[in-house]
């Protein structure tokens, strides 16, 4: 059986506001005597992707197409369906339910009725959305590390600051004249918690953002 795997480093407008899946949920439909059953759930990276594929598709079936979306990359395969069919309605749910490193395999076991391309579509893409809207869903926080540099006489204030911000301090050393901190906050608070830190420490406090 021939399959057809896509592939994109870019993705669509997205909403600010995003989550994944707190466990893994399923979902069965019978349409027109084939039946459908979609398994969903959190993945961190391509690698754990390609293993919760291996781990979900069922051999014995005649289909087993999938969509993730890890960030700004994703991949989705017709496995022999129609070209358009099939993969890309699944990821179509996923991006619709605003989900991030998220995968999704839906499968098919051939009833002997011709779905045609439209009717593809529609059960690929609401296998999988009933499946999602299913699932428990928690927000996804993109998080980085910066370090502080700051002198002896603002180091407690910082750091009692930081702290009441919900800022985590993940690690502090010592200098000659201060200390240096290491910090993980929230992405979208980056640039209001530098003004703060510059604030704080009348301009000589530095904060340095890990790439």
């Amino acid at each position: 059986m021939t399959q057809r795997q896509h592939s994109a480093m870019s993705a669509p407008k997205r909403k600010q506001r995003m989550f994944t899946l707190q466990r893994i949920e399923t979902s069965t439909q019978e349409i027109k005597k084939s039946r459908f059953l979609a398994i969903a759930g959190p993945i961190d990276d391509e690698a754990s992707a390609k293993a919760f594929l291996a781990a979900h598709s069922e051999p014995a079936a005649n289909h087993n197409c999938w969509a993730w979306r890890i960030g700004q990359t994703y991949r989705f395969n017709d496995d022999g369906e129609p070209s358009g069919t099939a993969g890309k309605p699944i990821l179509s749910a996923i991006d619709g339910q605003s989900l991030d490193r998220v995968a999704v395999v839906v499968t098919r076991w051939f009833g002997g009725v011709l779905l045609g391309s439209g009717g593809l579509i529609r059960a690929y893409g609401g296998t999988a959305a009933l499946c999602l809207r299913a699932a428990e869903k928690v927000e996804r926080i993109e998080t980085l590390r910066a370090t502080v540099a700051c002198d002896f006489v603002d180091l407690a204030l910082i750091k009692a600051r930081l702290t009441a911000r919900g800022v985590a301090i993940a690690g502090e050393s010592f200098t000659d004249t201060g200390a240096v901190l290491v910090i993980e906050l929230r992405k979208d608070t980056a640039e209001a918690t530098r003004d703060l830190v510059s604030d704080l420490s009348r301009g000589k406090a530095i904060v340095s953002l890990e790439n």
